[in-house]
């Protein structure tokens, strides 16, 4: 078995036998668990990353990664170094960008994840504020995965996530970026406590099961059991849902709700009760924080929101 830990100095005539260049594959193909992921990463084709592949498995004198099913699982040699192999290439990385000043015209694009209903809030206001920096920019906008939001960031599949704060991972930052709040939509002309309580609701929520996200604040503070007669997918159907219904209720985001066109029937209604505002913000990999590429991107989309 290779060992990593029987080095007893720098031994410089050692590194013209060693391609540092296949190490950046190494970790791509770890954390993405795919060859074809992995070069799409690194820019290279999959031919190309498989042939580096061979190469590295050479080199290192082990298999490093073996095909399971669909995916590339790791020898006990390639977990063994890992954590190594990350810390050595993020040292110089970070020693080769001390000088360095980035150069915005470099960026080719921007990666991230939202929910379909937070993206006209969002997506509009980036393509405008970039392109008044005049940067040709490719703007990537993907349906937002909870599940993988870890994964993805890690990966750097994504450059940010977009959603409601909530603490995922000490390796995960969240930067706040807007704040919202909780209105009553419905064509009833009033509506205090009580009605609000036994009335009848209208919900909105992309999964099929689960607590809906006004409940979710409803039960930190009023703990309000309510009716929902009808659970949609999208806010524009339940707005539609709600011209029809003249004794439904729906609770939704204000600033979503600016985005849709609905009824004239419909009436807006503040909260009978205290709820806690919204936040959303963009969530991102702690690797990433001295990244001059990832800094700028940071720094404009928090000018761009505050």
């Amino acid at each position: 078995m290779n060992n990593i830990h029987n080095l007893h100095g720098l031994d410089l005539s050692f590194f013209h036998r060693i391609d540092i260049n296949l190490y950046p594959l190494f970790i791509a193909i770890y954390e993405q668990k795919s060859i074809s992921n992995a070069a799409s990463s690194l820019n290279i084709t999959q031919s190309a990353a498989s042939h580096a592949l061979q190469r590295l498995r050479q080199q290192l004198e082990d298999d490093v990664f073996i095909r399971v099913g669909n995916k590339m699982s790791a020898t006990p040699f390639a977990e063994q170094i890992y954590p190594t192999v990350k810390q050595a290439l993020l040292t110089i990385q970070n020693i080769s960008q001390q000088k360095h000043v980035f150069d915005p015209t470099s960026l080719k694009n921007l990666k991230i994840a939202v929910h379909d209903e937070i993206e006209p809030i969002i997506l509009p206001r980036l393509a405008q504020h970039f392109q008044n920096l005049n940067l040709d920019l490719q703007f990537v906008s993907m349906k937002l995965d909870r599940k993988h939001i870890m994964a993805d960031l890690a990966t750097q599949q994504l450059d940010f996530v977009i959603d409601l704060e909530q603490y995922l991972s000490p390796k995960i930052t969240f930067d706040h970026l807007v704040t919202d709040e909780f209105v009553i939509c419905s064509q009833l002309k009033e509506v205090d406590l009580a009605s609000y309580i036994n009335g009848r609701h209208i919900g909105v929520s992309s999964r099929r099961t689960g607590a809906l996200l006004e409940d979710i604040y409803l039960n930190q503070h009023q703990k309000i059991s309510r009716n929902v007669f009808m659970r949609c997918q999208n806010y524009s159907t339940a707005l539609q849902v709600l011209g029809a219904q003249a004794d439904a209720i729906l609770t939704m985001p204000r600033m979503i709700l600016q985005h849709l066109s609905y009824s004239p029937k419909i009436r807006l209604h503040s909260l009978p009760f205290e709820m806690t505002n919204i936040k959303m913000g963009m969530f991102w990999h702690e690797d990433l924080r001295d990244n001059l590429r990832h800094q700028f991107l940071r720094h404009e989309i928090i000018k761009l929101f505050q």
